[in-house]
């Protein structure tokens, strides 16, 4: 283990920028006692403790936003090394040198951090008791996170309970990965300790408010007890032989219902904190001319927290660098198109790529308008949904282009598909309307249009979409294309939503629905989701317009149903990355190609492959079961450390 002065100077290299380095005296670096003397100063080192989980929040850095089959990109972002997801999704990872590493990366050094403050603090002075006890609380619960955050990525993993001296013996540092469940019961526990001196979020100072709350504290409680009792940790085949370095196991070979029990009543406590402090999901829009566009408002604002004020997000992940136009870390600009500059100069913006597409599956996994997926909706045409066809229902005013050819594919969905997709012939808003200036635009996708390529082939070189598809979600529907990078600064941080109320309640429903099987409990939690949403009941949908009226009457039909719903709910959140996991089904899923449409087509005839259906344009995918499900310790790190490697690496 690291000493601390080495542990304190990499931490200061690693977050080159924050404002901790004002703590730390020019060509000096003072004691820990003399750091925690000072409100001030005890307070920034928190701060820089938080900026740990700043990766969470960037393109390049966390696997999990492009890692999975939810994106479609080419050459031309794959050339940028920085995007691990991309390399992991394409079957490259490497023990040799993993990507995405947070073993030997920020996390530990992360919970040293929190370590020296939980032992430091009460030496702080010009602090109150009070404050002391919701600083410590805040920094456990950034602990319990970290721990969360290496468990689903590795596993078992060394706990942290102290930070070691320097002057310990190397044998005595090298500390071993412990039980899986050990380390659950270790989250578990630094939650219930920090739950109790956390302040609801409406009741914590507005500088305090990207540090954990009651509410963010009790969801991570009962995300860590779900992914115990999910298929990966609970009686998992694949690691029969994962044993310790004395032959300890390190996951429990047997399958424990109980589990989600447990799960699910930690997840109660937490919908039930939610309720009592005002966590609600967003449905605040009224000011649309027709009902459909309040939906679709309401669920394009459900994952933007400008000030940390929208009351359906919990936990958020406050950077800047997403929102710096200069940096390629920067999502907007590889999901805004690029439109061609000299046809399109009114919309034209030099920053954007347009290069990040929602691929064909995520497109057909959306539902149709009754709330069921469109092989199962009976009143849906699914024969013809690589057909044109014309929409004529008022309702879908300013969302369908109406009287004119349309893929089938794209009329009559659900409102998350409009609301997070820009298909071809639907609308697009982008920018408010200035009086003639309208701003709604119709997604014209073939070669040569607006929102379509200029190029006669598939580029490498260049930036380009090779879906058909434009990703909404995240962006903001009032701020003008050509101008939209200028509009996000002056609006103030937006920070990016890692933990929803949403997800709350598809938690609630699985585990309940894993434990005892489907019941009104189970209905009930997914349908506050499917009712913002602007869908049926779950129970309505299916007994009324489906193939398979059944299908909510059993536990492996609710089980399908509730996946699906996170699948949609959270997709391009980075969430489905580690749900396919827990889920133990990634080995089923993220092994096929890539669907787009012809993008180079000129009509609707080329474009659409000549109504067969979809065409492939990514081909290199790789998952490999088992040794995909957890990521690989670095191999020069098991040789020194001599911890055990993961299974397969």
């Amino acid at each position: 283990m690291k000493s601390f002065q080495s542990i304190l100077i990499s931490c200061l290299f690693l977050l080159g920028g924050c404002d901790y380095l004002d703590v730390v005296p020019e060509g000096d670096l003072e004691s820990t006692k003399t750091i925690f003397e000072k409100r001030e100063k005890a307070n920034k080192w928190l701060f820089s403790a938080y900026t740990t989980v700043l990766p969470l929040a960037s393109l390049f850095q966390n696997p999990a936003f492009l890692g999975t089959d939810e994106y479609v990109t080419g050459n031309y972002m794959r050339d940028n090394e920085k995007f691990v997801g991309l390399s992991i999704a394409d079957g490259l990872q490497m023990s040799q040198d993993p990507y995405a590493d947070i073993w030997e990366g920020i996390h530990y050094n992360g919970i040293r951090y929190c370590n020296t403050f939980i032992n430091n603090i009460s030496g702080t002075h010009n602090m109150t008791t009070d404050e002391k006890l919701q600083w410590t609380a805040e920094i456990k619960a950034l602990k319990a996170f970290l721990y969360f955050d290496l468990v689903r990525h590795y596993g078992p993993i060394v706990l942290v309970d102290e930070n070691i001296s320097m002057e310990t013996p190397v044998e005595e540092m090298r500390q071993p990965r412990v039980h899986v469940d050990t380390c659950i019961q270790e989250i578990v526990r630094l939650v219930d300790e920090a739950v109790v001196d956390l302040l609801p979020d409406a009741e914590k100072d507005p500088d305090r408010r990207g540090y954990f709350c009651k509410e963010s504290a009790l969801m991570l409680k009962a995300k860590a007890l779900l992914l115990a009792a999910s298929p990966i940790f609970n009686g998992n085949e694949y690691y029969m032989n994962f044993k310790g370095k004395n032959g300890e196991p390190l996951v429990s070979m047997t399958y424990d219902a109980e589990k989600w029990r447990i799960a699910a009543e930690a997840i109660d406590k937490a919908v039930d904190a939610c309720n009592t402090y005002g966590r609600f999901l967003y449905e605040k829009t009224n000011d649309q001319s027709t009902q459909l566009l309040n939906t679709m408002k309401n669920i394009e604002e459900s994952v933007h927290n400008l000030s940390f004020n929208n009351p359906e997000c919990l936990f958020a992940v406050k950077t800047a660098q997403i929102y710096n136009e200069n940096s390629d870390d920067f999502l907007s600009k590889f999901i805004l198109p690029a439109f061609n500059s000299a046809t399109y100069a009114d919309i034209h913006n030099s920053l954007s790529l347009g290069t990040l597409a929602p691929s064909v599956k995520m497109v057909e996994m959306y539902y149709t308008e009754n709330g069921l997926p469109i092989d199962q909706d009976r009143t849906w045409d699914h024969t013809g949904r690589y057909q044109l066809n014309q929409e004529s229902d008022p309702k879908y005013t300013d969302v369908i282009s109406l009287g004119e050819m349309v893929l089938g594919l794209h009329l009559r969905r659900e409102p998350r598909f409009y609301a997070n997709i820009a298909a071809d012939r639907c609308y697009w808003r982008i920018g408010k309307d200035e009086g003639a200036k309208k701003r709604n635009y119709v997604v014209y996708a073939y070669r040569g249009e607006q929102f379509g390529t200029g190029y006669n082939s598939i580029q490498s070189s260049n930036p380009q979409n090779i879906s058909g598809y434009f990703l909404k979600k995240f962006l903001y529907s009032s701020l003008p294309s050509k101008t939209y990078y200028t509009g996000l600064k002056s609006q103030g941080e937006d920070p990016v939503p890692v933990m929803r109320v949403a997800e709350l309640y598809l938690m609630q429903a699985e585990a309940w629905n894993e434990y005892a099987g489907p019941s009104k409990k189970v209905y009930d939690a997914i349908d506050v989701v499917r009712t913002r949403a602007g869908i049926p009941d779950v129970v309505t949908a299916w007994k009324s317009y489906s193939k398979s009226p059944e299908k909510v009457d059993t536990k492996e039909g609710m089980r399908e149903i509730i996946q699906r719903e996170y699948n949609i709910e959270l997709a391009f959140e980075g969430q489905r990355f580690w749900n396919l996991r827990r889920w133990k089904t990634a080995h089923l899923e993220l092994n096929d190609p890539q669907y787009g449409w012809n993008v180079i087509g000129n009509d609707a005839q080329s474009f659409y492959n000549n109504f067969n259906g979809p065409v492939i344009v990514w081909k290199k995918r790789g998952f490999v079961a088992p040794r995909d499900y957890l990521f690989p310790i670095r191999a020069q790190e098991v040789m020194i450390s001599s911890v055990v490697q993961n299974p397969g690496w």
